[in-house]
């Protein structure tokens, strides 16, 4: 089966998910990928979420990515002996080493690393910025603050540092064992949780020697600051607008929407849009306008892929969800002022190799009018290549990997298919135009044209050009 968008769509699992006939309808709704979020699920509930998407995998016969999300640090107070506590706007409140129960003065701050890097000036949001603080004092075991924004503190409520860089590793020793177990059973990305700085992605692409993607989740300021080293370290990004909302002003998140969108377009890495898209089909049927449109956006600025967290995983309405959002990429991608769009943010090719031909592959294939661009690649750089220029051509991909047929599920306008390596340069094109046919593609004597890297099976040697006719 052949998607009729070049957008993709990751689909959360979770409760209302979990099941290989729902993953099933999911995925024929629209999902290409499959996201574990390792927040709420266990090492055996990770594994048998697995197992029932590689289960689908094989009746659907399409590849199927699996994105696992690390949890990643949770910044928290500890708790008060009355349970919560109501600030006044205006007065002292004191994040302290003492593990004595919280008043409505003071509060134990569980988290030493947080109390050193603390400097007056600095803002402390609590429960998702519900209560605002600003540090006055700070020493290495307290950090005095004043209230900004008034409200109730309570027991165990999350700690957000929008000014402050945290000496420690975006990697706990929960997520640790997460990953060593996920990449233990085959998956395919690896989504970071709060990446502040590129040492927190290299420390995972250490752990992951290949054996999975990374992906660097954009949810902190401070990574706002790094963001071309950390994307060039990435192989992918989320713009992960909820906690980035929450530590920069919310004004400024659809702005830096856009910049990330583009930026990472530019170097040639999938970008994924998340958070709250269809938030409220967790409990209805359809979604907001407001929401439809900011999908649609997201489509609108050549994002690789549009993401669903709570509307699939534990919303009333999972297969809806998925379904509202396959018509309204379809939709998007369908409208005169979508290609002119996507045409116009082309940026400079790199001077590689690769980009020329990349490049130079679209061009032909938009001059000549070519029905596909079909891309024969081990690693999948090639088809990442291509799909940068964002073709009117759709891109077929050949691949003897099928690791690297799940990897690209995730990026733009890919349709991979798993086949045995091209022997020699005609193999390369006659079954090239074969299963562009057989996949839809191209009708019988119709043109196509083909990238590949000679000698064959050679990652990152693109160096050929060819076109054909479908049989």
């Amino acid at each position: 089966m052949r998607r009729l968008r070049r957008a993709k769509i990751i689909a959360t699992l979770g409760p209302a998910s979990i099941s290989v006939n729902m993953i099933q309808k999911l995925f024929l709704a629209g999902a290409d990928v499959f996201r574990i979020n390792m927040s709420h699920a266990s090492h055996d509930s990770m594994r048998e979420q697995v197992s029932m998407i590689r289960e689908v995998e094989s009746k659907v016969g399409r590849p199927i990515g699996i994105m696992v999300d690390l949890q990643g640090p949770k910044l928290r107070l500890d708790t008060f002996a009355d349970g919560a506590v109501m600030l006044e706007k205006g007065q002292k409140f004191i994040l302290d080493a003492n593990k004595q129960p919280g008043n409505s003065e003071r509060v134990h701050l569980p988290h030493p690393e947080i109390l050193a890097a603390l400097e007056p000036g600095h803002v402390i949001l609590i429960d998702d910025g519900k209560v605002r603080l600003r540090v006055v004092e700070a020493t290495k075991t307290r950090a005095v603050t004043v209230v900004e924004v008034a409200g109730k503190a309570s027991n165990r409520k999350g700690v957000s540092l929008p000014d402050t860089t945290i000496p420690v590793s975006a990697m706990t020793e929960k997520d640790r064992s997460d990953l060593e177990a996920s990449l233990a059973v085959g998956i395919d990305w690896i989504a970071v949780s709060f990446v502040q700085r590129p040492e927190d992605v290299a420390e995972v692409r250490k752990i992951a020697r290949g054996r999975a993607l990374v992906l660097s989740k954009i949810e902190k300021p401070q990574a706002i600051t790094r963001l071309d080293e950390i994307i060039e370290l990435s192989d992918a990004l989320m713009v992960a607008r909820g906690d980035l909302g929450v530590e920069l002003p919310m004004e400024k998140v659809p702005g830096l929407q856009k910049r990330i969108t583009r930026t990472a377009r530019r170097m040639g890495k999938p970008v994924v849009i998340a958070t709250q898209m269809l938030e409220s089909m967790i409990t209805s049927p359809v979604p907001t306008r407001a929401e439809v449109s900011d999908v649609a956006t997201a489509v609108f600025d050549g994002a690789d892929a549009i993401m669903l967290s709570a509307e699939s995983a534990a919303g009333q309405f999972p297969e809806e969800a998925v379904s509202t959002m396959n018509r309204i990429a379809e939709e998007v991608e369908s409208d005169p002022i979508y290609r002119s769009i996507i045409t116009n943010q082309r940026a400079k090719a790199e001077a590689t190799g690769a980009d020329a031909i990349a490049m130079a592959t679209r061009d032909i294939a938009e001059t000549l009018d070519l029905k596909a661009i079909v891309a024969w690649t081990t690693s999948g750089a090639t088809s990442l290549r291509i799909a940068r220029e964002r073709p009117e051509a759709p891109v077929l991909t050949l691949t003897p990997n099928i690791s690297t047929a799940r990897r690209l599920a995730i990026a733009w306008g890919i349709h991979a298919i798993v086949t045995e390596d091209a022997h020699d340069v005609d193999d390369m094109a006659n079954r090239a135009a074969q299963i562009a046919g057989s996949e839809g593609f191209a009708k019988s004597a119709e043109r196509i044209i083909i990238v590949a890297g000679v000698p064959f099976g050679t990652p990152g040697a693109t160096n050929m050009v060819r076109i054909a006719y479908a049989p």
